[in-house]
């Protein structure tokens, strides 16, 4: 991370980019449109101007409710039910982006400590361990969150927990490769015969060399989360209406598709970039990492 920061700071003297390095543009711009998504989707509330998602208003006509594009008070128009398009669009990526962020944090707090505890350890622990974890793998992964969420119900916390269930193997994998690459380092075996317990190695030792990784490997997970989230709730698995969510505005604007076709399209957008912009950003810093490690 440090290095990272440095390839981005600029010379005091020169007012440039420091000599022989680059502004990290592969980071920096996935990066900044990440949180512009971000910023404005957790914001919602204290953004100026924006409508109440969950109002509707009543206009009549062929149409119901809806309105187009660009009328007054509704850039992006409204849905069917005369709710605003561009407020229930910000207001609904708070639940994916959460459900994403969160899903991310419990896969890498769950997996990564078992794959750091199996691939320290090893022999018996580490076979028990991982020949579970085949078994999660072995199962379709939307289906079993689909079981989940339907067993659990609706909730943002039953969201998180039906999607990382799935993607704790991964993580797990990951943290027991990098686990396994540095138990056998000259200062984890000097740290052994100092007398240092396997507890403070783990800590101080072991999960530092992994976390970059799962990191770098949760960024891409969390715009699989950010879809599949989608998913549950285009098919009503997700959090119940009125809230509003990328994957529930879907469904809901599919039978508008060929008249109003932005009550799809302006959610969908919204979707894409967002999981464009973690792939790129999750590219950009594995890219990143792997030169300044073979420079080194």
């Amino acid at each position: 991370m440090t290095a990272l920061l440095r390839d981005t700071v600029a010379d005091p003297a020169a007012g440039t980019p420091a000599p022989g390095r680059r502004p990290s543009w592969e980071i920096l711009i996935p990066g900044s449109l990440l949180a512009v998504i971000v910023v404005a989707c957790l914001c919602a509330p204290l953004l100026p101007g924006l409508a109440d998602p969950n109002l509707g208003m009543l206009n009549g006509g062929d149409s119901g409710s809806r309105i187009g594009i660009g009328s007054e008070g509704h850039l992006l128009g409204t849905d069917a039910l005369g709710r605003d398009l561009l407020a229930r669009s910000i207001h609904g990526g708070r639940i994916s982006i959460v459900v994403g962020l969160g899903s991310v944090l419990v896969g890498i707090l769950v997996g990564g400590s078992i794959g750091i505890v199996a691939g320290y350890v090893g022999g018996a622990v580490d076979s028990v361990l991982m020949r579970v974890l085949d078994v999660l793998l072995a199962l379709p992964s939307l289906v079993l969150a689909l079981v989940v969420a339907t067993y659990l119900g609706p909730s943002i916390p039953n969201l998180i927990i039906a999607i990382s269930f799935f993607a704790i193997p991964s993580y797990a994998r990951i943290a027991r490769a990098g686990a396994l690459s540095v138990r056998e380092r000259d200062y984890v075996l000097s740290a052994r015969l100092a007398g240092a317990r396997a507890g403070h190695i783990l800590v101080r030792h072991v999960t530092p060399r992994v976390v970059g990784s799962l990191l770098t490997y949760g960024l891409l997970i969390c715009g699989i989360a950010i879809i599949t989230e989608a998913s549950l709730s285009f098919l009503g698995l997700g959090i119940p209406p009125p809230a509003p969510s990328w994957g529930s505005m879907m469904a809901d604007g599919k039978s508008d598709l060929g008249s109003a076709p932005q009550i799809v399209l302006v959610p969908g957008l919204m979707l894409f970039l967002t999981v464009v912009s973690l792939n790129l950003l999750s590219d950009g810093i594995r890219n990143r990492l792997d030169r300044d490690g073979g420079a080194r």
